[in-house]
């Protein structure tokens, strides 16, 4: 014991002492590049030419390999398009229920205004952050809260819980109701000035809130001025959300036609119109996030500070469970005709042209003749890889044992992306790279039912797997 310790202080005491590059070591280095070597010439005139390296590395013994056939598929319709926007988790979460509203109003076609829903989420996560910066106004600007909360204000990235939030508090309207705009389609300037505006007014509310103040009266002038900043600065949001994305309806007359050809309208409020279209086992007390993290323990429940949109909504909350859990609860929602909210790391191993994703698809390694060797553990740990996009999951292909060979997701990117708007990732690709689902806990086993009942494990806001 006594001998690991002292190895462990040397192992520190050199890892202190940062080494340049010698003389030596650059000839090592240039040593070790052979470049007289005929393949290397050949490759690296490849690679200095005219192709870029992920068209070198393609991978085309997988061509043909897999195809977008599918034994089991829900009922979806229709290919949305999130355009240059951040608001992928709003569009899956919208897409997962449409094919509801098809239905009991007899439609070919529909889409619900994300502009709407992205509205309210934009307004109340300005809240949520002055909110934070009100409860850490005694903290040091460098407390890593105080950085986390000001490193982004506001964003249009999020989770399903963050929908369930806006749409049971400000209901939800038809997209010809609330139609998309600019700068919902393309949100970075936008959340730029907001995100400038929220800047200054946390400063300005940590500077009042730290005014030193003795007595209640000059408590409560504090108190007052305090509030007076925090509403200042939402009138502020509310009218750059306003002018930008145009102001939600209160109120609304829909007019539609059904597939016989009848022209209908319905004449209601946006939070009525939600209740006669809600599931009626919507909502957390019957669909659960499950996830695989394999840098934490399974059948635990883990939840993020502070990662929601409304101050009173549902935080950011998960079942870490193993991938052939998760696989066989997803396949069973399938096969019941439900499609699921899920999210993964969509950049990896990715033919956008063909619409596949598949492992091996580039082998950078190979090419380059270098190692990249990690497992999901290591990548997730090192940030090399982490979930980055929400689509819907509506499809598997079984072999004939009913193994899962294929998945597809239904994406938000526009019916010219991928394979006429979907994706399809073989089986590998799902265990490396797939991390979240909604799913309704029926599908569960007995043991994964059993862990929701424990107490969730908080994790920061600043984790790294989010």
């Amino acid at each position: 014991m006594k001998r690991l310790s002292a190895l462990a202080a040397l192992f520190a005491a050199v890892c202190l002492q940062a080494q340049t590059i010698t003389p030596e070591q650059l000839d090592q280095l240039k040593g070790s590049f052979d470049r007289d070597n005929a393949a290397t010439i050949a490759l690296q005139n490849i690679l200095t030419g005219t192709n870029d390296l992920k068209t070198a590395a393609h991978n085309h013994a997988k061509e043909g390999a897999t195809d977008h056939l599918f034994k089991y598929k829900t009922d979806v319709r229709g290919i949305t398009d999130q355009q240059r926007s951040g608001r992928c988790w709003l569009f899956t979460s919208t897409n997962q229920i449409r094919p509801l509203v098809m239905r009991k109003y007899n439609l070919d076609a529909f889409q619900f205004s994300n502009n709407y829903c992205y509205f309210w989420d934009l307004l109340e996560k300005a809240n949520l952050f002055l909110e934070n910066v009100i409860a850490t106004a005694d903290r040091d600007f460098d407390d890593r809260a105080v950085v986390t909360y000001f490193r982004a204000p506001v964003a249009d990235g999020g989770v399903w819980n963050l929908f369930y939030n806006v749409v049971e508090k400000y209901g939800i309207v038809p997209d010809t109701v609330m139609c998309e705009t600019a700068n919902s389609n393309n949100t970075s300037q936008m959340l730029g000035v907001i995100n400038e505006c929220l800047r200054a007014a946390g400063y300005n509310i940590r500077e009042a809130a730290m005014v030193s103040a003795k007595g209640k009266k000059a408590l409560a002038a504090r108190e007052a001025r305090v509030a007076e900043l925090k509403l200042a600065a939402l009138k502020d949001v509310y009218r750059i959300l306003a002018l930008c994305l145009g102001e939600p309806p209160t109120e609304f007359t829909w007019r539609y036609a059904t597939r016989d050809g009848k022209i209908e309208s319905i004449s209601t409020t946006p939070l009525e119109f939600w209740k006669g279209i809600r599931p009626a086992d919507f909502g957390p007390d019957n669909y659960v996030m499950i996830m695989n993290d394999p840098t934490r323990e399974y059948y635990r429940i883990y939840e993020i500070e502070n990662y929601r949109n409304t101050v009173e909504g549902l935080n950011w909350k998960y079942l870490n469970l193993p991938n052939d859990d998760i696989k066989a609860a997803a396949l069973a929602s399938i096969k019941a005709g439900e499609p699921m909210y899920a999210s993964c790391d969509v950049g990896k191993q990715i033919n956008r042209e063909k619409g596949i994703m598949d492992m091996g698809m580039y082998d950078y390694a190979k090419l380059l003749g270098v190692n990249l060797s990690m497992d999901k553990k290591a990548r997730i740990l090192t940030r090399q890889s982490g979930s980055s996009h929400a689509m819907l999951l509506v499809a598997c292909d079984t072999d004939d044992s009913d193994v899962p060979v294929k998945w597809q997701f239904e994406n938000s990117w526009g019916p010219s992306a991928g394979y006429r708007g979907y994706l399809t990732f073989t089986d590998d690709w799902f265990i490396e790279y797939m991390f979240r689902l909604v799913i309704n806990r029926k599908y569960l086993d007995s043991k994964a039912i059993e862990a929701l009942a424990s107490k969730p494990v908080m994790l920061p806001p600043w984790d790294y797997m989010f």
